[in-house]
C-alpha cells in the first residue's frame, strides 16, 4: 500500500557517458544523450580549489551521480546493460525511492531537461490540485496547511518515468525497476545521514498511522546500519513496472490512492488521478559570460537563477570568488531572483 503524505523533491544528478569537459546541472533529472553516448569539446578546466572541502572531479566513461552510493550503483548497472543515460537516471531515480525515502518518494513529481539529437527537451511532471480544492477549503490560512492531504496534488513521477522511457530510453520500462525491487525486498543497510532524515521525519509525521506503519514497522526509525525490508514498497514498484504505471493513475494502486484520501477526509479522487498529464514545455535560458545556464519555466524555482544571472551579467567584472563583493552580488541578485519568481 502507498499513502501519500508530502510532495518529496526528486533529485537525480546527470547521467552522462564520457566527460572532456564542463556542462550545465539543471533542475531535476537531466539526461544526455541519443544512445547514451556523447563528447563534450572542452576549452579549460581550472583544477584550482576555491572552497577548504576538496572534492576531486571525477572523470570516466560511464558516471552516474545520485545522494545514494546504492542508487547511483543502480544506474551505472543499467548504462553497463545496454541502456542510454535517460534508462541510468530513471533506475537510479526509482531506486532512491527505496534506499532514500526520506528525500524522494513514489508520490513525488518530477522536472526534466534532455539534450538529444542537437535539442533540449523539457518536462514538467508536475501534478495539480484535486479538482474539488477551493479556496474556501483554506478559510482564513494564510498558507496550505505544512502536512496532510491538503498538502498532496496529483504525483507526477510516475508519468514522467513512463514518459521518459517510452520517448527517450533504450531498456524496457519494466527492466529499470528491478534494482529498486531488489532492495525493497530484500533489504538494504540505511547509510547514517538517511538515518538522521528518517528520525527527523518520524518526528514529524508522528501523527500519521499509516506512514508510521509504512516507515517505523518495529515503532521506530531504522537506526544507522539497520537492515530495511519494505515489502509493500516493493509490490508497489512491481505494479507500476508490469502495468507501465497504468494501476497508479487508473487501476488498483489508483483506487487505494483515492480510497485512502477519502477515509482520511482528502479530497483527491480516481478521477484526479486519471486527469494527470504531463506538460512538454519549452526550456527558458539566460547567457552569463560564455556560459548558458537552461531552466524549466515556472512552476520549478529554475527561473529565480536565471534572474539571478541575468542581474550579475551587467557587472563588467568578476570579484574573487568568496570575497565580500562576491558574496554581496550573489546574495542579492538572488534575492532579486526569488522576489520577481514569487510575485
Amino acid at each position: 500500500m502507498f499513502t501519500p503524505v508530502n510532495r518529496p523533491i526528486l533529485r537525480v544528478s546527470r547521467s552522462f557517458t564520457s566527460l572532456n569537459g564542463p556542462f550545465t546541472p539543471a533542475s531535476g533529472p537531466v539526461a544526455s544523450p541519443a544512445g547514451g553516448r556523447h563528447t563534450v569539446r572542452m576549452a579549460h578546466v581550472d583544477w584550482s580549489f576555491p572552497y577548504p572541502s576538496q572534492r576531486m572531479p571525477v572523470l570516466g566513461e560511464e558516471i552516474v551521480a545520485t545522494s545514494q552510493p546504492l542508487a547511483a550503483q543502480a544506474g551505472l548497472n543499467v548504462l553497463r546493460a545496454g541502456g542510454n543515460a535517460v534508462d541510468a537516471a530513471l533506475a537510479a531515480a526509482i531506486t532512491l525511492t527505496v534506499v532514500e525515502p526520506t528525500s524522494n518518494g513514489i508520490g513525488s513529481d518530477a522536472f526534466a531537461l534532455i539534450w538529444r539529437n542537437g535539442v533540449l527537451h523539457g518536462l514538467n511532471a508536475s501534478g495539480r490540485s484535486p479538482a474539488a480544492m477551493t479556496r474556501k477549503r483554506f478559510g482564513d490560512r494564510s498558507a496550505i496547511p505544512p502536512h496532510g492531504w491538503d498538502t498532496v496534488t496529483v504525483p507526477g513521477a510516475v508519468a514522467s518515468w513512463v514518459e521518459l522511457s517510452q520517448r527517450f530510453g533504450d531498456l524496457p520500462f519494466d527492466r529499470l525497476f528491478a534494482p529498486a525491487i531488489a532492495y525493497a525486498r530484500r533489504g538494504y543497510l540505511v547509510s547514517p545521514q538517511t538515518a538522521d532524515a528518517w528520525q527527523r521525519a518520524a518526528e514529524t509525521f508522528k501523527d500519521f498511522p499509516d506512514w508510521q506503519g509504512t516507515f517505523c514497522p518495529s515503532g521506530r526509525p531504522p537506526q544507522t546500519g539497520e537492515r530495511v525490508i519494505l515489502p509493500d514498497h516493493a509490490a508497489t514498484l512491481e505494479e507500476i513496472a508490469t502495468t507501465g504505471g497504468e494501476s497508479f493513475y487508473s487501476g488498483r494502486l489508483a483506487t487505494a490512492i483515492a480510497g485512502a484520501s477519502t477515509q482520511a477526509g482528502g479530497l483527491m479522487t480516481a478521477d484526479d488521478l486519471a486527469e494527470h498529464r504531463n506538460d512538454r514545455v519549452e526550456p527558458l535560458d539566460v547567457t552569463y559570460r560564455d556560459l548558458t545556464l537552461h531552466e524549466l519555466p515556472p512552476n520549478g524555482q529554475g527561473i529565480a537563477a536565471l534572474i539571478a544571472l541575468g542581474v550579475l551579467e551587467q557587472f563588467p567584472d568578476d570579484p574573487a570568488i568568496n570575497s565580500a563583493q562576491w558574496l554581496h552580488r550573489a546574495i542579492e541578485a538572488m534575492k532579486i531572483g526569488f522576489a520577481v519568481a514569487h510575485e
